[in-house]
């Protein structure tokens, strides 16, 4: 899965302008959360991306468990069905294929848990990432908005940016504190 981009680089470019060309130092101040948001942004990015990777390598891993279940059925079934053939026939199973049956079932028991926790692995995984790609918008619009602020001198929009991106930091906060 690829990592979630983070465009806003031009927009934390013509705030910086605008600061830099500006008399009003609350413009300033603009182009200095800008920064850190873009620095938040990127870091909850990469932590999204990492997880929804996790998520995909974790559900690989019980798709290979559950086709080994199937393979060990398969087997028991062959030698379930050989035991019928054979006892239809008047003859009994082998010890050994007795014993294989057991070994079958036993391995699929253990195969089986193994790929529930996969499974689970993978949506704790998926759980993070969708929090985390939240933030992730929630610093963008931060960004997208502080940006209007600057270009139209209007603090409110700056205020209202300040907002999205406690957003994001709540996301943040709650991606990181997430139990996996």
């Amino acid at each position: 899965m690829e990592e979630i981009e983070v465009p806003t680089e031009h927009l934390h470019e013509d705030i910086h302008h605008q600061a830099e060309h500006s008399g009003e130092k609350w413009i300033t101040w603009v182009a200095l959360c800008s920064a850190l948001l873009a620095v938040l942004a990127a870091v909850t990015a990469l932590m999204a991306g990492h997880h929804a990777n996790e998520a995909m390598i974790e559900q690989m891993q019980a798709s290979d468990n559950w086709a080994h279940y199937q393979a060990k059925s398969i087997k028991a079934a062959i030698l379930t069905e050989k035991s019928d053939l054979l006892e239809a026939a008047g003859k009994s199973l082998s010890e050994a294929d007795r014993d294989k049956i057991a070994e079958y079932k036993k391995d699929q028991e253990e195969i089986s848990e193994k790929a529930k926790e996969k499974e689970q692995a993978s949506a704790s995984h998926l759980r993070h990432h969708v929090i985390l790609a939240r933030g992730v918008t929630m610093f963008q619009v931060a960004i997208a908005i502080s940006a209007i602020a600057a270009l139209t001198k209007r603090r409110h929009f700056f205020l209202v940016g300040l907002c999205f991106s406690l957003v994001g930091i709540f996301f943040l906060i709650q991606g990181l504190l997430l139990k996996t």
